[in-house]
């Protein structure tokens, strides 16, 4: 990875994070700054700083065959003055045995930094969210593509083995009238709907047959694929009367109800990304009422916890359907998501909402968040004036 691939992070990003990774796994947080002469000066002698704490936890707990392969991956960014020059907010940084991720952040992170089996991901979950992120499908015709993005970004999502184009989904089903699609200029609606008429045979009779099956493949592979995985709002940016149609054959429960209502191709990236964020923003802070309010139900009725051992326990269970923690809390010791059972430690160093200095202790919170997020359940990360509990987390249980 070079220092002009590091990107925003999303939520396929996060999956990959939670993959067993080859020891020893590293998790740097920091915050940057934006402005010279911090960014080059400050910034980098912090992130030195830090790999020099790595490199000592690291000598005490893995081979030395294992250490220097994994702080050279490290390193290199420390001497790239490119590097810290294009800075951002916050910068996070995996790297393992296997891997090396590399993300700057638009909001500032606490300074973070973990030597441990398994990446730390419960401040990147809180940056991906803070920004209130959301998927659009820009769908034509003959044509729907993935993005995710938030108020500030907008980046494609590539699904391996989706169908993007209608004649990728239907195959042999499509009438021939559809059968010699021409693309207009790239950018102009025009030009990619009347493309879409092009063809010999005139049986237009069909056209609506193939727009019904296109858009049923389409809802599905995005539902399946991607809401259920990622559990994010869609966008739907199509035509007014493309939008009635899927609406009424969507079977998406994450479809927002406010839809961008142009041609998605007559859209630059950026119009698509505000355009967007007009659409959804006014859901989200909703959306988090809403998981409040279900979590005050649920504990009326019994199927909701804020003790972390009631947690635990309904994680390994598989029984939590959304799990809420608090943002800037750590609870040093670790979660047995097997077992459901929770050891606290008592580590030199560590207050409960302070930064931890035993970089060999887990956070009970972060391995909360990650077994929840592995059983497939939805964790939303809130301030501490939000949490509906004391303990660091709440979470709602299925039955």
């Amino acid at each position: 990875m070079t220092a002009a691939s590091a990107m925003q992070p999303t939520t396929a990003d996060l999956r990959a994070l939670l993959a067993p990774h080859e020891p020893p796994c590293i998790s740097l947080y920091e915050p940057t700054h934006r402005s010279y002469p911090a960014s080059s000066q400050e910034d980098p002698a912090r992130y030195r700083n830090l790999l020099h704490r790595a490199e000592e936890s690291l000598r005490q707990r893995y081979p030395a065959r294992l250490v220097r392969p994994v702080l050279e991956k490290l390193e290199r960014f420390g001497a790239d003055s490119d590097f810290w020059i294009h800075a951002a907010e916050g910068l996070a940084i995996f790297s393992s045995a296997d891997d090396l991720k590399v993300f700057k952040l638009q909001q500032p992170v606490p300074e973070l930094l973990s030597v441990a089996d398994r990446f730390q991901i419960k401040p990147l979950l809180r940056s991906v969210q803070r920004n209130g992120r959301y998927q659009v499908l820009a769908l034509t015709l003959t044509e729907a593509k993935l993005y995710e993005g938030t108020r500030d970004s907008l980046e494609p999502v590539e699904l391996e083995g989706q169908p993007t184009t209608i004649a990728e989904a239907l195959g042999p089903e499509l009438t021939e009238p559809y059968s010699k699609v021409t693309r207009g200029p790239a950018g102009t609606g025009a030009g990619a709907k009347t493309a879409m008429h092009h063809g010999q045979g005139g049986r237009r009779d069909e056209r609506p047959a193939d727009r019904e099956r296109f858009f049923r493949v389409v809802d599905r592979e995005i539902f399946e694929r991607a809401s259920k995985v990622s559990r994010l709002p869609l966008v739907l940016a199509a035509l007014p009367e493309h939008q009635t149609h899927f609406r009424a054959l969507s079977h998406n429960t994450f479809l927002a109800e406010t839809g961008i209502q142009v041609n998605p191709n007559a859209l630059t990236p950026g119009e698509l990304r505000d355009a967007a964020w007009r659409a959804i923003e006014p859901d989200l802070e909703e959306r988090v009422d809403r998981f409040l309010e279900a979590y005050g139900e649920a504990r009326a009725h019994g199927r909701g916890a804020g003790r972390l051992e009631d947690i635990a326990a309904g994680v390994a269970q598989g029984r939590v359907s959304t799990l809420l923690v608090e943002a800037d809390r750590r609870i040093p010791g670790s979660v047995d998501a097997v077992l459901g059972t929770v050891t606290i430690a008592i580590a030199d160093g560590w207050t409960n909402g302070a930064a931890a200095t035993d970089l060999r202790t887990s956070d009970v919170l972060d391995d909360l968040a990650e077994a929840a997020l592995r059983t497939g359940a939805e964790v939303i990360v809130l301030e501490a004036d939000r949490m509906p509990s004391t303990s660091g987390a709440a979470a709602i249980f299925r039955y």
